[in-house]
């Protein structure tokens, strides 16, 4: 069984990573179901296990390090963030580029109930659009595994304020842009967009 959980107030990133971090030990110990949790975060920058110094142009915002895969990316207002702590064992599926494979055929069929061609790219994880000629990203992943229980996720960029994204190189990518559903004329109620993510969540998961 899979709970669901909804944050309506933007979560703080520390209480965040501690929430997860206990709920994936009682997950693999087997005291507590499956969690996705959907959420929003003030605005911030995380930092990835391969990030560096050289992706960061200008302190916006604070910076946290995390153990999560990745270099930076920026959270804020606008986006909805989805951390996932499934127990991979269970479900026959221990491995981790099946698991980003899923998760990328799960975000690009949310994004096409509205009217949006997300694409997975095998040389840059995160879910990229073409926007007026120019390859964007539209939903950035930054995953970590303990004993084949997964934890962090997906931030898909909803209506995020973008112009945040100037004080680092995303996810080290130079060269690429990031953009999002509202940037492409999309409304996306989360209301509406979370009802999508848990109807096709299943049929993946």
């Amino acid at each position: 069984m899979v709970e669901w959980l909804i944050s309506n107030q933007p979560v703080d990133y520390d209480h965040a990573v501690r929430f997860m971090e206990k709920k994936i030990q009682q997950i693999h110990s087997n005291l507590s179901d499956e969690l996705v949790w959907l959420l929003q975060h003030p605005s911030l920058y995380t930092a990835g296990i391969s990030a560096t110094d050289d992706d960061i142009i200008e302190k916006l915002f604070p910076i946290y390090k995390t153990g999560r895969g990745g270099k930076y990316t920026y959270h804020g207002p606008g986006q909805r963030i989805i951390y996932l702590m499934l127990n991979l064992k269970k479900r026959d599926k221990c491995d981790i580029k099946l698991y980003i494979r899923d998760l990328s055929n799960w975000i690009i069929n949310v994004l096409k109930h509205f009217n949006i061609l997300g694409k997975f790219k095998e040389d840059r994880i995160g879910i990229w659009v073409n926007n007026n000629g120019i390859e964007e990203k539209i939903a950035a992943f930054g995953i970590r595994l303990r004993k084949w229980v997964t934890y962090h996720g997906v931030a898909l960029n909803v209506s995020p304020d973008l112009s945040h994204y100037k004080g680092i190189v995303p996810c080290g990518l130079k060269g690429y842009g990031v953009t999002s559903m509202k940037e492409l004329r999309v409304k996306a109620p989360l209301s509406e967009l979370d009802d999508i993510l848990k109807k096709e969540f299943y049929k993946i998961f």
